[in-house]
């Protein structure tokens, strides 16, 4: 399974392309995954998009519909339909490695040019990103508390 770890920066050209940095296709290489078909979609909390690969979305999702009916209880059928609102399938393109992500969903993370690529591998417009984001007290208190929970 292939693992993105790190950061990186990138702009989104007028046709809503953007480039797939480099640290993330070379982790796709050493994974044996150069063609790996990607999922992108609106993140549930914050104001950016997730992006998992193909077999990682499916993991998430059968975890998301354990102990749900969408077929035959309709809180589980709403809840499933607006979950996958929004869900797409892309693939690098060439050598470059474009991502073509569609208007709708750049349009809901604020996105018009300059992006960060970061964490679990989401994708933010940089200027949200930077107001978006605990403060390093806030972390340092959140990490805190969490470190005691179990």
């Amino acid at each position: 399974m292939v693992r993105f770890f790190g950061k990186a920066t990138g702009k989104v050209d007028d046709k809503g392309r953007l480039v797939f940095p480099s640290i993330f296709r070379d982790a796709m290489i050493r994974g044996c995954a150069e063609d790996m078909t990607l999922v992108v979609k609106k993140n549930v909390h914050q104001r950016c998009l997730d992006l998992f690969p193909y077999e990682e979305w499916v993991r998430r999702s059968d975890k998301v519909l354990e102990n749900r009916d969408p077929e035959l209880n309709i809180e589980d059928a709403e809840f499933w339909t607006k979950y996958n609102d929004g869900v797409f399938t892309l693939v690098p393109d060439g050598k470059l490695g474009r991502l073509n992500i569609p208007s709708e969903l750049l349009e809901s993370a604020g996105i018009t040019k300059e992006v960060v690529f970061g964490g679990k591998l989401q994708i933010w417009d940089a200027e949200t990103m930077k107001a978006d984001l605990l403060s390093d007290e806030k972390f340092k208190e959140t990490a805190s508390r969490l470190s005691v929970r179990k």
